[in-house]
């Protein structure tokens, strides 16, 4: 690899300090390095817009931490490009290069010496009596919640438009093998292998004891319908991709969620097994 870009978070790195290191370290082996301008805005917020990064880029840098990472595989997944996350906090399941390890972790990377993992992402297309009005890409979850007062709401969930069950919850996280660390993990939800290529659903403070979470093939339709309240109200929710952008929804509207067809490309370069990350940020 010879032509790379950095995408940095400026409140882990404000004055640019390590960005400006990895250019100067790249130029060194012969490279090119572009990096992302701070005036730059995707899709309403900040972020990175893929039109500048230029075509001839064949992997991108993320300085900051997994959010970071989230962020810029979402912006720029259309491209097709490995991103390989450097962790400017505490240690990643995403990010997993960090500041002591970074210089030889640079050579390798412009050496090839590195291992490229496919990562399953997630599209949900939200509908308002049949019409799309909002869509949107997630590589770790899509979170359907509540919006409003504090109260149960009424989720009915269909699997390739068979009607499953309803949930009587604060919430409901569909997620990746990715996102299983994340908030799927702190509801109650298990841990899965970033290699595999499946759905979870858990409710997020279900109000029966028996509701676990459920795994589902990659192939399968997700669709979740917001229950009226009661007596027949208009009950208020939100779809979050990522913990990122928002789809407001009603009682009727429905969210209907699939594999993405594009994955992210993530650079791995440490010999670290996805389980000693495990144990490590577990025993934290």
């Amino acid at each position: 690899m010879k032509c790379f870009y950095i995408i940095t978070n400026t409140v882990k790195d404000a004055r640019l300090e390590v960005t400006h290191e990895i250019a100067r370290h790249l130029e060194s082996m012969g490279c090119t390095c572009h990096i992302q301008e701070e005036t730059e805005g995707h899709l309403e917020r900040p972020g990175t817009n893929p039109l500048s990064i230029p075509q001839e880029v064949e992997c991108i840098i993320v300085l900051g931490g997994d959010g970071t990472l989230l962020r810029a595989a979402r912006d720029v997944v259309d491209l097709e490009i490995p991103l390989l996350g450097v962790n400017l906090g505490t240690l990643g399941y995403l990010a997993e290069i960090d500041l002591q390890s970074l210089h030889p972790a640079l050579e390798q990377l412009v050496k090839g010496e590195i291992e490229i993992e496919r990562r399953m992402m997630l599209i949900g297309n939200v509908y308002h009596k049949n019409k799309l009005i909002a869509s949107d890409t997630a590589l770790n979850d899509i979170v359907i919640t509540r919006e409003g007062a504090l109260r149960v709401v009424s989720y009915n969930n269909y699997v390739n438009d068979v009607f499953l069950n309803s949930y009587h919850a604060d919430g409901i996280i569909i997620s990746t093998p990715t996102g299983s660390t994340g908030y799927s993990l702190s509801a109650g939800g298990p841990i899965i292998s970033p290699s595999a290529s499946l759905f979870l659903m858990t409710p997020l403070a279900p109000h029966t004891l028996n509701t676990r979470s459920i795994i589902f093939p990659e192939n399968d339709k997700i669709t979740v319908e917001i229950g009226e309240g009661r007596d027949g109200t208009t009950e208020h929710a939100v779809a979050t991709f990522d913990g990122d952008t928002r789809a407001p929804m009603n009682s009727g509207d429905r969210i209907e969620i699939r594999k993405s067809e594009k994955d992210t490309l993530i650079v791995k370069i440490s010999k670290r097994s996805f389980l000693e990350t495990l144990r490590k940020k577990m025993s934290l």
